[in-house]
């Protein structure tokens, strides 16, 4: 009865009640948006009708990989594509099957390492409940041409939901022991085994492994309570890895955190969970809106959303020693923001953040610089989209020159859409 009533509350805070009380709060006008010295160009994208759930992925080559879903008969496939230029490659199927989770904001990826092997997860029903699913992960040795049959990363066997996967670098410590030396893949997930095995306080909780194709390393707590069902972000920093999610305390508070893997006597350890900054949003229920992180070295920036105070904000702060402490936040929307971020560290440690923001009855993808001392550019219009779940989550990344986003145009072509914002010189 407790796992059927947190899920009740967890669905009063999807988008529908978000975006009507961002309506109510009369938040002012926005300021327009402005793309001079930029423009926006739509990329064909290699997804059909019907596709959706698209993530991207640059490796450290700077080829840009595009995942997504698409039905197929009575199936769903997970594929992937390659940007040549300003062409996508031919699709290529990474796996196919019945009984997939698909969902507008558990999404499957896909990692390519330096060395060119490439993980990529998606999630499969365990059981007869709604959320009762599995993580899924499976490798290719072959730039993706094969791919291995898959393994789940959480073992403990029970239906129950384990998602929201962010995956990872992994050098040393807690790991499984590959045989050539190669870098493993450490993975973070939302698990909520505690609603199936009849614990008496049931929690989610967020969990950790180390993959690699000859096996998996050992499964840690990360942190023992958290929110329900928003993203979590990792990076890779030069001190290790960090992990950001959207916490949760018992008064309900709902801020982000971050877990940070620390070098101790050779092996990388993880820390306890510390506040990004505390917003003090106090809700019962999940907003199903997670951060986001990026590195360069020891700098860290994480954007988020946030309605503490009955006013929706998107937020972006920075850290210059690995995520270990962090500036004061900078708002980042233009006064009426959705959330559902997404976020870039560029060489120069200019942060770009990308978000949706409530117009005329709709949502524009908007994407705004901003500096770790506080300055921040003119809010740039991407593309008009729509504030319903099956719009998903927009994606971003930069490439060489300019911006790439990914998203679900629902009220166009009803598949996922791609397109490039470049600086005009």
């Amino acid at each position: 009865m407790i796992h059927a009533h947190r899920r009740l509350l967890r669905g009063l805070a999807l988008p529908g009640l978000l975006s009507a009380f961002v309506a109510l709060l009369g938040c002012g006008e926005a300021p327009s948006t402005s793309n001079e010295g930029w423009e926006a160009i739509s990329l064909s994208s290699p997804a059909p009708e019907g596709s959706g759930e698209a993530n991207l992925f640059v490796a450290s080559d700077g080829l840009v990989y595009l995942s997504w879903l698409e039905p197929v008969d009575e199936e769903h496939a997970l594929r992937f594509s390659v940007l040549e230029g300003r062409e996508w490659s031919e699709p290529r199927r990474i796996a196919q099957g019945q009984d997939w989770f698909v969902n507008w904001a558990d999404f499957p990826s896909v990692f390519v390492f330096p060395d060119g092997r490439m993980a990529a997860h998606w999630l499969v029903r365990s059981g007869p409940g709604t959320f009762d699913y599995d993580v899924n992960l499976a490798w290719s040795l072959d730039g993706g041409d094969t791919w291995t049959d898959p393994v789940v990363p959480h073992r403990d066997g029970t239906q129950s939901e384990h998602g929201f996967v962010a995956l990872f670098p992994w050098v040393t410590g807690n790991g499984v022991e590959a045989q050539d030396g190669s870098i493993a893949l450490g993975a973070a997930w939302l698990d909520g085994r505690d609603f199936a095995t009849g614990t008496d306080d049931p929690e989610m909780s967020l969990r950790f492994t180390t993959l690699l194709p000859e096996g998996l390393g050992a499964e840690l707590l990360l942190d023992g309570r958290v929110c329900d069902c928003c993203q979590t972000s990792a990076a890779l920093t030069d001190r290790g890895p960090v992990v950001v999610y959207r916490d949760r305390t018992e008064e309900e508070v709902r801020d982000i955190s971050i877990v940070r893997a620390v070098e101790e006597e050779g092996e990388l350890r993880w820390t306890d969970p510390a506040p990004v900054h505390e917003d003090g949003w106090v809700i019962p229920a999940c907003p199903v809106n997670g951060p986001m992180v990026a590195a360069r070295g020891s700098e860290v920036a994480v954007a988020w959303f946030t309605a503490a105070d009955d006013v929706p904000r998107v937020r972006v702060a920075f850290s210059s020693d690995g995520g270990a402490s962090f500036g004061d936040p900078i708002q980042i929307d233009d006064g009426n923001p959705v959330g559902r971020v997404a976020l870039v560290l560029e060489e120069d440690g200019v942060a770009r953040v990308s978000w949706l923001e409530a117009a005329d009855g709709g949502a524009e993808l908007r994407v705004r610089r901003a500096e770790a001392g506080g300055s921040v550019g003119p809010s740039l219009q991407v593309v008009e989209t729509s504030q319903a779940r099956a719009s998903g989550f927009p994606r971003m990344v930069r490439v060489s020159d300019g911006l790439l986003f990914a998203w679900t145009d629902v009220d166009g072509s009803g598949g996922v859409e791609t397109a490039l914002l470049r600086e005009v010189r």
